[in-house]
C-alpha cells in the first residue's frame, strides 16, 4: 500500500519520521534538510537512506571528442535547468583545449530556446518556484563578488515569453578556483563554473575537493585512462563519455554528503531487507555446557 500525504515538514515530514512504527526512512532533497531527518531517526536507531546534494564535476581530457563532450556537459548542467541532483556544475577542462571548448559549448547553447516549458519547442524551461529564482541569482552575484569572469547568460534571457516567470539563461564561468562559493556550494540552477586542470591527477584531486559525491562525467578515448579516473573519483556514478544516463537496475547513491545507501537494481533492494542467522542442531543430543572438552 501507498499513501501520499502532502505538507511541509515541520506538520508532516518530521511527525512521519519520529512516529514509533516508521521503521525506514527514506528522503531525496538537500543535505541539509537530510541531515536533520537523519539526526531525527536517529533517536530511535532507525533505519536511512539519504539522495541529496551534489556538486558534480565533468572532466574533459585534452583527446576528447569536443563535440560529443559539449552535448553531455550542456545535457548535464542545462537540462531542467540545473534542477537536478546530478547536475555537473563543475566543468574541469584540460588547459590546452580549454579555449575551443568554451567556444564550441557557447555556440551550441546559444542554440537551445529558453521559454514555456508547454511549447515543444522549447528546450529549457524556468526556475521551480520565486525562493529558487532568488538563490540563484544570489550565487551569480557572488560569482561577480569572487571575481568569476562571466561568459555567458547570469540574467533573464531578452525573448519575449520570458519577461514575465523564473527564468534565467545558460550561464557560464572562467576564471573560476575551486575554492569559490560557485565552485563548492550546490546553486541547483543553470549556473557552470569552468576551471582548468593541466595533469590527471590535478583533475582527480579538484573533483574530489568537494564535500559532494554524487557524480562525475569523464571524456576522453583512452579508456585506461577513463578507467583508472573513475576509481579514483569519489562519487557514487561516474559516465564515461556520456552523462546522466540512468537506469532503475543501476543503484544510485553517492558519497560523502551525497547521502546515505544506494536506491535502484539489486543494491537498492538489498536496503529495505535485513539480514538473519538461523543455527538448527541436527545431534541428537546437547553436549552439557558444564563439562570442558
Amino acid at each position: 500500500m501507498i499513501n501520499v500525504v502532502t505538507g511541509f515538514g515541520a506538520e508532516v515530514g518530521e511527525p512521519l519520521v519520529t512516529h514509533p512504527l516508521t521503521r525506514h526512512v527514506c528522503f531525496t532533497g538537500s543535505t541539509r534538510t537530510g541531515a536533520h531527518l537523519y539526526s531525527l531517526a536517529a533517536r530511535d536507531i532507525k533505519r536511512v537512506n539519504l539522495e541529496l546534494g551534489g556538486k558534480s564535476p565533468n572532466i574533459i581530457f585534452d583527446d576528447a571528442d569536443l563535440d560529443n563532450a559539449v552535448r553531455g556537459v550542456v545535457g548535464g548542467i542545462y537540462g531542467a535547468p540545473g534542477q537536478t541532483c546530478i547536475a555537473g556544475s563543475r566543468l574541469l577542462v584540460h588547459r590546452s583545449i580549454q579555449a575551443p571548448f568554451l567556444e564550441k559549448l557557447m555556440a551550441f547553447t546559444r542554440q537551445a530556446r529558453v521559454g514555456d516549458p508547454r511549447n515543444p519547442a522549447t528546450c529549457i524551461g524556468p526556475i521551480a518556484n520565486q525562493m529558487q529564482y532568488d538563490r540563484i541569482l544570489q550565487y551569480i552575484d557572488i560569482a561577480r563578488q569572487e571575481g568569476a569572469e562571466l561568459l555567458m547568460g547570469g540574467k533573464r534571457p531578452e525573448a519575449a515569453e520570458c519577461r514575465d516567470g523564473y527564468f534565467i539563461g545558460p550561464t557560464l564561468y572562467t576564471g573560476v578556483n575551486n575554492g569559490m562559493r560557485i565552485a563548492q556550494e550546490e546553486i541547483f540552477g543553470p549556473v557552470l563554473a569552468a576551471i582548468p586542470f593541466d595533469e590527471p591527477e590535478e583533475a582527480i584531486a579538484i573533483a574530489n575537493d568537494s564535500e559532494f559525491g554524487l557524480a562525475a562525467g569523464i571524456w576522453t578515448s583512452n579508456m585506461r585512462l577513463a578507467l583508472k579516473t573513475s576509481e579514483q573519483l569519489e562519487a557514487g556514478s561516474v559516465w564515461i563519455n556520456t552523462y546522466r544516463d540512468i537506469s532503475y537496475t543501476t543503484p544510485f547513491g553517492g558519497y560523502k554528503k551525497s547521502g546515505i545507501g544506494r536506491e535502484n537494481g539489486v543494491a537498492g533492494i538489498y536496503e529495505y531487507l535485513q539480514t538473519k542467522a538461523v543455527w538448527i542442531s541436527t545431534a541428537d543430543e546437547i553436549e552439557n555446557p558444564f563439562v570442558i572438552g
